[in-house]
């Protein structure tokens, strides 16, 4: 706020105010008062005083000697005194004293002390010089809040100028349906004229819809840098201040920007927080605030002269929530949706991802690849990071495919935990884990086992690891019902051989309940409710389009439904593991033996034929025995990430 020069200007005015009190104040010599009688004349005849000045009664002098008065230890002690001479005193006999003790009187008068003009200066210098500091300071901060005032309405986006712009389509990958969808958009950036000279008009906005962590904002990085245009970034949040108005202002100077830049591209990151549908929030303060941004959006983008060459790209995780007059034609009238990517456009975001390590001749992507289903990009980018982290733990030269495994089971599974159970809680756990692993191998629909271990990773004390050969695009019924089944596999072998059961099934628990309310509710897998959506959106939040508020009827009916397709799975899994009780104890021996068993070996030691199918190297989906302070919740059906 305050530059070099100012603050040594005010340095200086601190030293020379310590100068001048320095050569024009007081002395600093203190002087003790004495009586005239009898300390004053004892102290001439005595011969310690040296000499004084007088004028009129007053009398100052100095002692040749140090005298303390009053003699006591409070007493002060100096050289220079002061006293009055009495009018009835002898002033004759004492001037006969002062020169037989050879005491010099001096012509000067006594001192009195600095002048008027130096009183002033040393008792109101120091508080003027505040006062104007004071002065100065407030008005440098007044001319900066006008100018932040001034400022207030400014956008506050991020420029970035072709030169800078290095991200092109090279540097995106698996999502190419949607690069293409984009390659238009980056055709009319680069030659206008073909369009316009034929009476075309490419598309104002373009919203970018697809779960966290597809690429949206890196695809709408790449359209720039592909077109060598400016990109102007900015987060929809930005806009909104608690003062209305403002959020408008910023608005119209962002639009005001891109237009003085054109051709050029405006990307609002996260739209859905000032995209809502207006009219839904029920506090008003903030929600004026919020339309009055939409509105001046939608003003913005409606009011584009048609040869205008600025394009919006906003992305969002939620396209369902937004404004429709957000994405009627005119406005945001192109809609691409970023899915996750699948098991070759995996392999491909991980050759960009790992273009700048130096790999083992043993590391296959392909292998990396199908090992992660259901992985988006910074999932895979977050991956090939920790293998190249624990490659240099390891000192390695290379990144190595043992690299990318562990890296791999450190993310899904969390790092293995060095804690030492007790027999009674391993035994436990081997027959939780192999419970799921029994059920996993012998229920139509379920995923193949890729690998059992007991060792505590993260909050679980052991995990089965399951993954499908391929990727899924859809779930059917049974399925479903199988991955029900497997879940409730770990509490059933828990009752079938320890006879009680234990919190280790918690996570298991909220996983099969969620799968059973999505299948009656939002899925229509149950003849007692129907085709018919009475659940809000992943539990919470407004209802699905199409849905209506379940009454009390209804939300029973769907509890009983619930109930019945647990219960079902609960006995068909406690009838599956009674009759195959050996492979169950064969199972958790092999497990309590080697603590973690890949496919091949699982199989083997439970004696079930191994799938005759090529499997990917590492699974994701996960069933788990949790430790009893987990508080996960469980992942939806089909997700990718697992639960713990």
């Amino acid at each position: 706020m305050f530059g070099r020069r100012f603050i040594t200007f005010v340095l200086l005015l601190l030293v020379l105010n310590w100068v001048f009190v320095a050569a024009f104040g007081p002395s600093g010599t203190t002087m003790v008062t004495i009586p005239y009688s009898p300390t004053f004349l004892n102290q001439v005849s005595a011969g310690n005083v040296s000499s004084i000045s007088s004028q009129g009664p007053k009398i100052q002098g100095t002692f040749r000697h140090s005298f303390r008065y009053p003699a006591t230890a409070t007493g002060t002690t100096s050289t220079h005194f002061t006293t009055n001479v009495p009018d009835f005193a002898d002033k004759v006999a004492l001037s006969r004293l002062l020169q037989s003790k050879g005491v010099i009187v001096n012509a000067s008068p006594p001192s009195s002390g600095p002048g008027v003009l130096v009183t002033l200066l040393l008792s109101f210098g120091p508080t003027l010089l505040f006062i104007g500091l004071l002065v100065l300071l407030f008005r440098r901060a007044g001319g900066a809040g006008m100018g932040a005032l001034s400022s207030f309405g400014r956008s506050g986006a991020r420029r970035v100028d072709p030169a800078a712009q290095r991200v092109t389509f090279d540097d995106v990958a698996g999502i190419e349906e949607a690069k293409a969808e984009l390659a238009e958009i980056v055709d009319f950036l680069r030659n206008p004229d073909r369009y316009v000279r034929l009476g075309g008009r490419i598309p104002r906005g373009v919203l970018l819809a697809g779960a966290p962590g597809t690429g949206k904002t890196l695809l709408a990085r790449a359209v720039a840098g592909q077109a060598n245009v400016p990109f102007f970034s900015i987060s929809a949040s930005e806009f909104v201040e608690a003062i209305v108005g403002v959020g408008a202002s910023r608005v119209r100077d962002l639009f005001k920007q891109a237009k003085e830049a054109a051709p050029s591209i405006i990307f609002i990151d996260e739209l859905d927080a000032i995209g809502r549908s207006r009219g839904s929030a029920l506090v008003t303060g903030a929600n004026d605030e919020r339309e009055q941004t939409l509105n001046q959006i939608l003003t913005e983008m409606d009011g584009f002269e048609s040869d205008s060459a600025v394009i919006v790209l906003a992305a969002t995780n939620r396209p369902e929530i937004l404004d429709p007059a957000l994405l009627r034609p005119g406005r945001f009238d192109r809609r691409v949706t970023v899915p996750a990517p699948d098991k070759e456009g995996r392999r491909k975001i991980l050759e960009v991802h790992t273009r700048s390590l130096p790999l083992a001749p043993d590391v296959d992507l392909e292998r990396v690849a199908a090992s992660t289903p259901g992985m988006v990009g910074a999932d895979l980018a977050n991956l090939a990071n920790e293998a190249a982290l624990m490659a240099a733990r390891r000192d390695h030269q290379s990144v190595q495919m043992d690299d990318f495994t562990d890296a791999l089971e450190k993310i899904v599974l969390g790092a293995p935990r060095h804690i030492v159970l007790s027999p009674e809680d391993r035994r436990r756990t081997a027959y939780h884990e192999a419970g799921h692993a029994i059920v996993g191998m012998l229920t139509p629909g379920a995923d193949p086992v890729r690998k059992v271990s007991i060792i505590p990773r993260g909050m679980a004390l052991g995990v089965t690891l399951s993954a499908p050969d391929s990727d899924r695009v859809s779930y059917d019924e049974e399925h479903l019902r199988g991955q029900i089944k497997v879940a409730l596999g770990g509490r059933g072998a828990e009752e079938l051989v320890l006879g009680h059961i234990t919190t280790g099934a918690e996570s298991d628990i909220q996983q099969l309940t969620n799968i059973a309310r999505m299948m009656v509710g939002r899925w229509g897998m149950s003849d007692a409710i129907g085709p018919v959506a009475v659940l809000p959106r992943d539990g919470q939040g407004p209802l699905l389009p199409g849905s209506a508020e379940a009454s009390e009827t209804t939300q029973r009916i769907l509890d009983e439904e619930v109930r019945r397709i647990v219960e079902d799975s609960h006995e068909q899994v406690r009838g599956l593991l009674e009759s195959h009780r050996r492979q169950l104890d064969s199972l958790a021996r092999a497990l309590l033996e080697h603590e973690t068993l890949d496919q091949d070996a699982a199989y083997a030691a439970a004696g079930i034929p191994t799938p005759a199918v090529e499997e990917p190297e590492k699974p994701v989906a996960v069933a788990a025995m949790k430790d009893t302070t987990a508080k996960d919740t469980a992942a939806e059906p089909g997700a990718a990430a697992p639960t713990r």
